[in-house]
């Protein structure tokens, strides 16, 4: 255990439906992130090769088109992104978390959200598939399991991360909470309005992620993707929405915005995080421990993996 980790959360556009394009753009960024020697650095939800904006427009041609070439851009976790990824951990001398669409190794038919851990020794410890898709992203998105559910064990402490709404799902956070947590990545496409009548009843990214920071006593990188009208390829302009226009920011355990939020813009924010504030705050209130009452509630967790093939 250590006292201070550094910690950047990277937000910047990748190549949409371009995974040769988008990996060289993510090694060029933690090239960046490194030079503050980081501990820890994280990406966006779904970062390689990016959030599936088009879920959101009526269906089409073009809209069939773009679920073809997100699925061809598909990445496989053990191929060649992935071990690229596992190098540029390793000459940055950090941890990596970063969100990738993965395709599944049975069908090649299914691609889940998947959010990827990467060790600053160039292993990957775990990888957690979103547990159940958002509303829209049910159309592109296979239900994950619950094996990735689980912290990291690092030198300098517990590490773990959710994808967007799974923090709204509660169980999921809380069973990370109860096998204890000290940074947390929470990833997002990115949508966070400046004012907040304006804003639609999904984009609570920073909210959630605030919250999540309370309740656990850790420190959370609100990590969130970025996808402006410019950054969206020709042939796929007609199903163009509205921006995903960031919002990451870093949160410290007592649930305060200690970096951004960074919105419109690619940047990399960098916080020393002080771990001793997380150990304070869980004297406060740790609720799966001291703050929980097992012989009221009981979660259970249902950790194997699960293919499509395997629910008959």
């Amino acid at each position: 255990m250590t006292d201070t980790l550094r910690i950047a959360a990277v937000q910047a556009a990748p190549a949409y439906f371009d995974k040769a394009t988008s990996l060289d753009t993510a090694l060029r960024w933690i090239e960046t992130a490194a030079k503050d020697k980081p501990g820890l650095i994280a990406f966006g939800e779904a970062w390689l090769p990016g959030y599936p904006f088009f879920i959101d427009s009526p269906l089409s041609d073009v809209w069939w088109e773009a679920a073809a070439a997100l699925l061809e851009n598909g990445i496989r976790v053990g191929g060649p992104e992935t071990d690229a990824l596992c190098q540029a951990a390793k000459r940055a001398k950090s941890d990596l978390v970063i969100g990738i669409n993965e395709l599944d190794p049975q069908t090649e038919g299914t691609l889940y959200c998947t959010l990827l851990f990467i060790s600053r020794d160039g292993e990957i410890p775990n990888r957690h598939r979103k547990i159940k898709p958002t509303h829209h992203e049910r159309s592109v998105w296979g239900d994950g399991d619950a094996k990735g559910l689980k912290p990291v064990q690092r030198d300098w402490g517990r590490l773990s991360g959710l994808n967007c709404w799974e923090h709204n799902a509660v169980l999921p956070g809380y069973t990370l909470m109860a096998q204890g947590v000290d940074v947390h990545v929470a990833a997002w496409p990115g949508r966070e309005p400046e004012t907040v009548p304006e804003q639609p009843v999904w984009a609570r990214q920073l909210l959630l992620s605030r919250a999540f920071a309370s309740q656990a006593g850790a420190w959370v990188v609100c990590s969130a993707g970025l996808r402006m009208k410019d950054h969206v390829p020709d042939r796929f302009q007609p199903l163009y929405e509205f921006d995903h226009n960031g919002g990451s920011a870093i949160i410290d355990p007592r649930g305060e915005i200690v970096a951004g939020p960074l919105i419109g813009e690619e940047g990399v924010l960098v916080v020393d995080a002080d771990l001793e504030l997380a150990r304070k705050c869980k004297m406060a209130s740790d609720p799966a421990g001291h703050y929980s009452r097992p012989d009221l509630f009981r979660l259970e967790v249902d950790g194997k993996e699960v293919y499509p093939g395997d629910r008959g």
